[in-house]
């Protein structure tokens, strides 16, 4: 495997009698250092395989009452800001009252969706054995059916990681995010179906799974005959979800249906906004690399960990910042051991970027600004034909067997 790691310039030695000289030699300039390439030979790649296993190993053995007690606290918390901010909306004709109860729900939707909906249908708590927390019963907060998203999700994007013409999240089937895509005119709006998405992101996630294209196509795993049973799942879903937040609570509130109503869209809309922003920082920012069939062709298990590595980038922040992110603000972590307790991860980080140094991987991590304006940055590039725009990405990381 040829990785691309920069190599700092050597260090200048100074000789003692210059330190004494009563004129300083002239400063000279270093030349230029080209990054070169690290290769790792197979048996490196499967010794750091070997490495990871073992780290999640001795995740496995520790799981119990602590992270037991950790998803029933979210729970506790997910339940309190739902039901302060049901009951807020009935003083919503005063201001403060109206923007309190939007916090909450606010807040009470993210977890649903982040650190609960999304870790749970993962299977991170399947050990435990309670009905309403197995991935194969639990239902979220959300408008696209649960056994939808875990088939696009788990056995679609996991497995196939930002792999070209295999993993539909790269871009949504909707936006250029990556060089190796080609350039259409339809591109040109590619931030502006970004702000679209964002706004919309549930309902984004909802369609997700109907692969439309690839029906089409007669590529995917389903087929013509699938689309009724798909559709029906999404307006059963989609239907009931709307009822609760757009009819069923505002008539409870009587007079008060439209304010309501509004802090509800609200509410929403800004986890919608929160959910599009953290997952779009953990696989679109500068320097995330994408692969192809060929690259992937016959992958060991120890391949798979580097391009999910490779493939993913990290967001720091607060412990708090963390868990309203479901900890995808380790989406290192998490794509490399996506069924573990996803609280587990920012102790894992540290071995996991020590392991990446090691090896002389790239560990792709930085603030939430940084990240937020490298994918913008990214989709406004984009939008415009290559020959406008000068690459600088880090050339894409080949899978191959040196060993």
């Amino acid at each position: 495997m040829t990785v691309d790691s920069p190599h700092a310039p050597p260090s200048q030695a100074t000789h003692p009698a210059q330190a004494a000289a009563p004129v300083p030699p002239e400063p000279v300039t270093p030349e230029p250092v080209t990054p070169g390439p690290v290769t790792l030979t197979a048996e490196q790649i499967e010794a750091l395989g070997l490495q990871l296993d073992a780290l999640r190993a001795r995740v496995l053995a520790r799981l119990g009452s602590e992270d037991r007690e950790y998803i029933y606290r979210i729970l506790k918390a997910q339940r309190g800001f739902e039901v302060s901010g049901r009951a807020l909306m009935y003083l919503g004709f005063l201001p403060p009252f109206w923007l309190a109860g939007v916090t909450a729900l606010s807040l009470s939707k993210i977890l649903d969706n982040m650190e609960i909906g999304h870790n749970v249908m993962h299977g991170q708590y399947d050990w435990m054995r309670e009905p309403g927390l197995n991935s194969r019963t639990f239902e979220w907060d959300n408008v696209c059916p649960a056994d939808q998203w875990i088939h696009s999700h788990n056995f679609r994007h996991h497995v196939f990681t930002n792999i070209l013409g295999e993993d539909r999240d790269i871009g949504y089937e909707v936006l250029r995010v990556d060089e190796a895509q080609p350039w259409s005119p339809f591109n040109l709006g590619n931030p502006l179906y970004a702000f679209a998405l964002m706004f919309g992101f549930e309902w984004t996630i909802m369609a997700h799974d109907l692969e439309w294209e690839r029906i089409l196509r007669g590529e995917g795993e389903q087929t013509l005959s699938d689309i009724p049973r798909l559709l029906l799942g999404m307006w059963r879903k989609a239907s009931r979800q709307s009822i609760k937040d757009y009819v069923l609570f505002p008539a409870l509130t009587g007079p008060l249906f439209l304010s309501t109503l509004a802090g509800n869209i609200t509410a929403g809309t800004v986890r919608n906004i929160w959910a599009f922003l953290v997952i779009y920082c953990g696989h679109f920012p500068s320097g995330v690399q994408t692969f192809t069939r060929e690259d992937t062709a016959q992958e060991t298990r120890g391949e798979w960990y580097v391009r999910q590595m490779l493939g993913s980038a990290n967001i720091t922040g607060s412990p708090l910042f963390h868990i309203m992110t479901g900890n995808l603000s380790h989406q290192i972590e998490h794509h490399l051991f996506p069924d573990l307790p996803a609280h587990r991860y920012p102790e894992m980080a540290p071995e996991v970027e020590q392991l990446c140094r090691e090896h002389g991987l790239p560990y792709n991590t930085g603030g939430f600004l940084k990240q937020v304006g490298s994918v913008w940055g990214k989709l406004c590039k984009l939008a415009l034909p290559p020959s406008w725009t000068t690459s600088t990405e880090t050339p894409v990381v080949l899978v191959r067997r040196t060993g």
